[in-house]
């Protein structure tokens, strides 16, 4: 993570070799207590090595961030792929997906991290006198709260069902594991129990990371982009997990807290940045705006996975992508949002069929990194004020307030097109399809379309479109089908001690 992360590549090789794991800790793993965390400037180390599990191409800089995407019906494998997620296209995931392996059990290392720090929390307290340490062990300890919130929060949107209260006490949650040795045989708790340890995790992330009384923007620096979690990182997540859950008021309250904070803003796509860069295409071409509210940092030394590989594996000569976006995806860009041009490119491709066809340019990759050879490379940004607008918007119409979130609607389009005016007639018959069709268009690709449709509980259609591959482009996904529930990892199910149960999509 840049400064931090370059203090100690040491320690963050060591994390990496002790954090890999899923769940279980061979007995060789176990940290002497006399040799663990003795020191505040130890347990900053500790978040260290906490930030760069991130870095891992399972997360958000891969499978995290596109598989959910490629699984729906926002991209379509074309002849001459290579096969790369071809199981997730052709809704044929299994509990030995090497993916989907690898989402979870790079999700518990993060988890891991934030445990191993935390089980010295109280340690360091009794033994930490000087009041400026014990304000850093409050933001070190927020920062392991926040991590292992986002993590849990990614295992129970992806690994259970959707939320519903009436059977939340009954349906299958995720394994909760508080310690770096857990003690006693793995299970998994009701997903009741776990939505309520993901909110406690978030509460205390919340309140261990508010912002000093006199920060100011002027003297200590912007929020935006910025790499390290801070109380507002916090309410974002909040707020997704409010919708998520159907609590309306909530995620209305939380989103608000974003957007009204004046610390962040809204991105242009009209307005230039530079030359003819738009604020918004520095966004994404850069991994620098003003509504980002937090990143993974990148350096040319330390980076995670390539976001763009599948969709342009670029050999130096041409692109021979294994997906391309839905037709109907583009369609839904009209001719002033600005969007399509950021996100979108027409390329003729390398494949013996010379398809030509607009691309993930969103995803080509940050010149800082290309520049070097590390194509196809940018750093994720895992929150952004644009969904929180999105969030609260869809809340609001959950409420019946049409007219705020028609407002809100608006606010990010005139932030998107090129000229815009007025507000979108929202009422009880069109509302959510308003709403569903700008998360699309906003947030395509990033990771939160298989979600979207599962809570939602709605399915799809795909039909074949130019060069589509045969398999997988005629497809009828019903709502509520098994596998908007990805499986529990086989070697899970298996592993010593462990009594987890499986979901209906393990076969």
């Amino acid at each position: 993570m840049n400064m931090r992360v370059m203090k100690n590549i040491i320690y963050i090789l060591l994390a990496g070799l002790l954090f890999t794991s899923c769940l279980d800790k061979l007995p060789e793993d176990a940290i002497p207590a006399d040799k663990a965390i003795t020191t505040v400037s130890e347990a900053n180390q500790a978040v260290i090595g906490l930030y760069s599990s991130f870095l891992s191409g399972a997360l958000y800089s891969g499978a995290l961030s596109i598989m959910p995407d490629i699984q729906c019906d926002m991209a379509y494998a074309i002849n001459g792929y290579t096969n790369a997620y071809g199981d997730v296209w052709r809704w044929e995931i299994l509990s030995t997906n090497a993916n989907v392996e690898s989402v979870y059990g790079s999700l518990y290392g993060v988890i891991s991290s934030a445990n191993f720090l935390l089980d010295y929390e109280d340690r360091l307290r009794r033994t930490t006198t000087d009041d400026d340490d014990l304000d850093r062990l409050d933001q070190y300890c927020g920062e392991a709260h926040m991590a292992r919130a986002l993590a849990y929060w990614e295992l129970i949107r992806l690994f259970t069902k959707p939320y519903n209260e009436a059977t939340a006490d009954t349906d299958l949650g995720v394994v909760i594991t508080e310690h770096y040795n857990q003690d006693g045989p793995l299970y998994r708790a009701s997903l009741r129990e776990s939505v309520n340890f993901l909110m406690e995790e978030i509460a205390l992330a919340e309140e261990m990371l508010k912002l000093d009384e006199d920060y100011s923007p002027s003297s200590h620096g912007p929020l935006y982009s910025s790499e390290y979690f801070n109380e507002y990182v916090a309410h974002a997540l909040h707020a997704r997990v409010a919708l998520y859950l159907g609590r309306w008021e909530e995620a209305a309250s939380e989103s608000g807290k974003l957007i009204d904070c004046g610390y962040y803003l809204l991105s242009s796509a009209s307005a230039l940045y530079s030359g003819n860069t738009t604020y918004f295409d520095y966004l994404w071409q850069y991994d620098e705006g003003t509504e980002t509210i937090w990143k993974i940092g990148f350096t040319p030394t330390a980076y995670g996975g390539a976001l763009g590989q599948v969709f342009f594996n670029y050999d130096f000569q041409s692109v021979k992508p294994d997906y391309v976006p839905a037709k109907w995806v583009l369609d839904l860009y009209d001719a002033n949002d600005l969007r399509a041009d950021t996100y979108f490119a027409s390329f003729t491709t390398g494949h013996t069929h010379g398809l030509q066809w607009p691309l993930l340019v969103k995803y080509w990759g940050n010149p800082n990194f290309t520049s070097l050879n590390i194509l196809h490379t940018h750093q994720p940004k895992v929150f952004r004020l644009a969904e929180q607008y999105l969030i609260r918007a869809e809340a609001n119409a959950m409420l019946g307030k049409y007219t705020d979130a028609a407002k809100d609607i608006a606010t990010l389009r005139k932030a998107r097109y090129a000229n815009y005016s007025g507000t979108p007639q929202m009422d009880a018959s069109t509302a959510m399809q308003i709403i569903e069709q700008e998360r699309v268009k906003e947030l395509y690709m990033e990771g939160f379309r298989l979600t979207d449709l599962k809570r939602w509980h709605k399915g799809f259609v795909r039909k074949p479109q130019a060069e589509s591959i045969k398999s997988g482009s005629s497809l009828k996904v019903e709502a509520d089908d098994a596998l908007f529930v990805w499986p529990i990892p086989q070697h899970e199910l298996e592993a010593p001690g462990a009594n987890i149960q499986p979901n209906e999509s393990n076969r």
